[in-house]
This record gives C-alpha cells, structure tokens and sequence, in this order.
C-alpha cells in the first residue's frame, strides 16, 4: 500500500472547501455534545433494569422518536442498524428469507448503490431471479418499465431514491403505487435523500426504507431500516438478544443512536426552513459559473428533478482524476464519483449505464454541496477548476487549452 504521505498535499495556509458531502459530512457540533455525555457517564446497556440501564433506555428512546419524525414514521418502525449499507441488506434478505416466503424475482435497476447490487448478486446464486431495469440518459427509471417487469413471482422491489453520483431522484410515489397494486413488497433507499429534501412515508407508497446518519451530519456506524408495521415478519441477519423487537440483536450503540437522533432533529429543522432551496440555487449558481468560465463543461443527471446539493459534471478533454488531484492541491475536497466504489479503476457504472461515453465518464467529477458551504467558496471553486481544466487540457493538447 503507498502511504498516504507520498501523495501530493494541499497547502496547509488554504482555506479547505469541502465538496463530497454525498460521501460523508462532518459532524455537527450539537450532535457530538449529544454524544458526549453517553460516553462519559451514560454507559449504561439499555436492555439492564438498573437505573443506569433505564437512563440509557430513555436516551434509545428519545432518539428513535427524533428518527422516526425526520421521515413521517412512528418510533416503532424504526430498526437500528449499524449503517444504510446494512440497512438495504437487512431490507434484501429480510424479504426473501422471511418465514414461508417462496417466491424468487426481485427487481431493481442499474444504477443501485452496490449495497443493494451485490446483496442481489449473492442471493442469485442460492436460485433468485433478479431483473435489473435500465434507465434512461438522465438516470430515471421508467415506472412502466417496473409495472411491465413484475410477476407473480416477484418478492420484492428495491429502487434508490435518489443517486449518489448525479443526485437524480426516482418516481418513488409513482412506482410504490405500482407495486403495491400487486401486493409486492416496495423497498427504497434512501441514504443520499434523507435530510436533504422532505420525506413522509405517511404518503409515500414505501415498505422499508434505508438511510444513514453519516450522511446527514452524524456519527458513522449507525443507520436505520424503516419496516412499516403490519408487514410479515423479516429474516433477521443478527440473531443474539432481544433487541430492537427481535429485529436485530446486539446491545444497541446508543451514543451512536443518540448522535442520528440529534442529526434528524436539525435536518428537519433546516428542512422547514426551507434551506434546501438555498442550498439549490448555490448549486445553481456554481453550474451557471462553470458553463460560463470553462467550454466544454457537460451536466450529467435530470437537470430538474435531483438532490438540491449534487452536481455531477463531466470536462472535456481532460481526466477526472487530474481535476481531483489538482484541486485537492488547492484545498478544494470533491468526487470523481461514489466514494464507496472508487479505487476499482473501472469507469463509473453509474454513467454508464446512463450511457454517458467513456471519455465523458473519464472526465467526470461530483460536488456535493452541504449546509457549510457559501456562495464565496462557489467563486474559489470555479476559479480553481477553471485554471485545472485549462492546465489539464493543455498537457493533451499544447497550445489548445480552451
């Protein structure tokens, strides 16, 4: 492994700019005072019948009823998991293996978080049909594509709320309407929307749901599943005590659990107040800057219906991963696509699948925006990016740069 220290650092005198919010976000200064004290005086197991352990119990409590409010559930319906990764497996298995479950199609669709893709590529082998719908330039599905797909055969289906690498958001109301007029199970993930944009499950035709604090300003090692109350019991994937309902064993990580709670608390907060909107037009204006200061700059995604904070972008004649380094060098953090799969060297599967051209996909990077960030970073931002793409294409092209 090369060690961290031979890669090129950002001058230490920059002012950082982090843009890879779609990856993680840092921890909100409320959420780790939440935390704090459960590490300092509140260690007790919440299944223990003690003081110590009722306190704890309150806390688990408390924070289930903050998550569960984010979203429209009731405290209930909330699972707690180590994170959305287990949460969307917890969500496969479950359904497939639950007790006297018999059917074997599942359908998805390509651009699933892998999360979701390798779950099916596992259970594949054990006899599973899984169907993975295409979608089109923009990265949506076509809910028709989903009714025309589904059998009596089929279990389940699982579709993302919204995509990590470009921020398009799915028909999700359209789709769950679909599904369950066929009483088939409906599962979305939702990691990269929760918190960013309003979610009510009251209304949302969804079953099971994932999502995951780190991505909204909370601890990493913590997530949730949302099981609507009167679905048929799950298979579960831990077995041990009886925690959360028998749902999933293990002492609870109730720091953890208290620091999501906390995070949901203030995203609905911001939610009311309407700050994704702001948060939108920065996003807009950095787009508008971008086209206005550097030719050749493509958008990938719907350009309408997605994430209020992801800009996924594409440069032409010029390497991604360049753009990357070059702006890490001056202090600017951003993606060349979904954090979680990177390193593979392998073009993004995402932009492929959206039939972006490989070139297009090479070039291509991801700024997610979060509730940090000002319209004064934005200009920094563009002017960084400007002179990388013109230092990059001149290096391919001497005496061409654009």
């Amino acid at each position: 492994m090369v060690p961290w220290t031979t890669f090129p650092q950002p001058a230490l005198t920059l002012q950082k700019i982090y843009l890879d919010h779609n990856a993680t976000t840092p921890l909100a200064p409320e959420v780790l005072e939440a935390m704090l004290p459960l590490y300092r005086e509140g260690f007790g197991n919440p299944s223990s019948v003690h003081s110590e352990g009722r306190r704890a119990r309150v806390r688990l409590d408390e924070a289930r009823e903050q998550v569960a409010a984010l979203i429209g559930a009731e405290s209930r319906e909330i699972v707690f998991t180590s994170g959305g990764t287990e949460a969307d497996n917890f969500a496969i298995f479950g359904v497939a293996f639950a007790p006297g479950q018999k059917k074997r199609h599942i359908v998805t669709c390509e651009i699933e978080h892998s999360a979701v893709l390798n779950p099916l590529k596992q259970i594949e082998g054990l006899g599973y049909r899984v169907e993975r719908l295409p979608v089109d330039h923009c990265g949506c599905v076509d809910p028709e594509r989903v009714r025309n797909a589904l059998t009596d055969s089929t279990v389940l289906v699982t579709i993302q709320h919204a995509n990590s690498e470009v921020g398009t958001l799915q028909d999700i109301e359209r789709i769950g309407k679909i599904v369950r007029e066929r009483g088939i199970l409906f599962h979305t993930d939702a990691v990269q929307s929760v918190g960013k944009i309003p979610i009510d499950v009251k209304s949302l035709p969804v079953d099971l749901l994932s999502l995951s604090a780190h991505k909204l300003y909370g601890p990493k090692g913590v997530g949730a599943l949302f099981i609507r109350r009167g679905i048929r019991p799950l298979f579960s994937l831990i077995c041990g005590g009886g925690q959360e309902k028998k749902r999933r064993g293990g002492t609870e990580n109730v720091a953890g659990v208290v620091g999501f709670g906390k995070a949901c608390q203030l995203a609905a907060e911001r939610l009311d107040r309407g700050e994704a909107e702001c948060l939108k037009e920065m996003r807009d204006r950095l787009w508008g800057r971008i086209q206005g200061s550097i030719p050749g700059a493509e958008l990938f995604g719907d350009p309408n219906n997605r994430l209020p904070n992801t800009l996924g972008c594409g440069f032409e004649g010029v390497d991604g991963e360049t753009l990357l380094i070059a702006l890490d060098m001056e202090g600017v953090s951003v993606s060349t696509g979904s954090a979680c799969s990177s390193g593979t060297g392998l073009p993004s599967p995402v932009l492929a699948a959206m039939q972006v051209p490989v070139d297009w996909i090479n070039s291509s990077l991801r700024l997610s925006l979060g509730w940090g960030n000002t319209p004064d970073e934005m200009d920094r931002v563009v002017e960084t990016l400007a002179q990388a793409v013109r230092q990059g294409r001149e290096k391919v092209f001497p005496g061409q740069a654009g």
